[in-house]
């Protein structure tokens, strides 16, 4: 069981509010993603959770039980951090062993639920090395082992891949979406990044200062966002905005149109521009485009076959079906 509910949470740091008043329900077995721009509040909140801090009003309650003023121990949950936190003299099967050996559980007991990780994990033929002699992807999956022998009610993970290089990233991203699959726990992870939450999660909760702006699958927050904030910060590349008499044909205060939902061609379409850079991706081509008298720079993506480049004069044709309307409020036009 993992379900956990906040009820007009907030936390104060002396006379400054950085959550205010928050309502939400994770529920049991879910990967719950908390993302925003660094600042937002979203590693405080899950600290709140975690224990870590103390909520300054509101109630925290775990599987119907309030956690409000329980310990982080107390409270069945296993956090995996930025850093990764091993005891470097000990050896891998210590390090996951360790919170067990905390709680004194018996060692045959040790000795099942550290194999059963390990194996989890792919980490049975490491076990007996030590930190410094695995790779930085190993080192990370050390550490949700650690966390995973304790069996939480859920698990928080606080941009656990944020140390690691690109590659390493895709492939432990992976490798905690399939562990969720596997253990079917409930999952609460902290990003910055986007795509890190459009491709693991289960539910996107996307936050500015304290505030929640829109709760939703990945697919309902790419296709449906409820302000531009969020339709800006959702999708790769961003979404381009653009205001003024384009708009206003619309029927909006601003628009806006996704990089892929854009056309661009030598000849014919009702926008043009100059091809200011232009960055292959082998499948995928993205033009930045300026001077199209609509926006600072338009970004198109386009098939890796285009081949556009710097000082080319392109015509561009946004799909009409797709395009966001937004009022002077920034908030959603239906």
């Amino acid at each position: 069981m993992g379900r956990i509910v906040l009820e007009k949470v907030t936390k104060s740091f002396g006379a400054t509010e950085v959550i205010p008043p928050l309502d939400l329900t994770i529920e049991d077995g879910e990967f719950t993603v908390f993302v925003g721009p660094s600042g937002c509040g979203k590693s405080t909140l899950l600290r709140l959770i975690a224990g870590l801090e103390d909520v300054s009003s509101g109630q925290i309650s775990i599987d119907g039980q309030d956690a409000t003023i329980v310990p982080p121990a107390k409270r069945g949950l296993a956090m995996v951090f930025q850093s990764y936190a091993l005891y470097p003299h000990m050896s891998v099967r210590k390090n996951i062993a360790f919170p067990l050996r905390m709680a004194k559980l018996d060692q045959a007991e040790i000795d099942k639920r550290v194999a059963s990780a390990a194996s989890v994990l792919n980490l049975s033929d490491y076990l007996d090395r030590r930190p410094g002699q695995l790779s930085g992807g190993q080192r990370q999956r050390v550490a949700i082992g650690r966390a995973i022998v304790r069996e939480p009610a859920a698990f928080l993970f606080d941009e656990p891949l944020s140390n690691l290089d690109a590659a390493l990233r895709v492939g432990m991203r992976l490798e905690i979406s399939e562990l969720h699959e596997r253990l079917k726990t409930t999952m609460i992870y902290v990003t910055h990044d986007q795509v890190e939450a459009m491709t693991m999660a289960d539910k996107i909760v996307v936050l500015r200062a304290g505030n929640i702006e829109q709760v939703g699958s990945p697919l309902e927050l790419y296709h449906t966002p409820r302000n531009q904030f969020v339709a800006g910060f959702i999708g790769s590349p961003k979404m381009n905005f653009i205001a003024g008499d384009e708009a206003a044909k619309h029927g909006a205060a601003s628009i806006g149109i996704r990089p892929e939902h854009i056309t661009v061609s030598d000849d014919g379409g009702p926008w043009s521009g100059v091809v200011s850079v232009s960055e292959h991706l082998g499948s995928d081509t993205f033009f930045h485009i300026h001077d199209t008298g609509l926006a600072d720079t338009i970004t198109v993506r386009a098939d890796g076959e285009v081949g556009f480049r710097h000082g080319d004069r392109v015509h561009l044709t946004p799909r009409d079906d797709v395009i966001h309307r937004f009022d002077r409020n920034g908030l959603r036009i239906a």
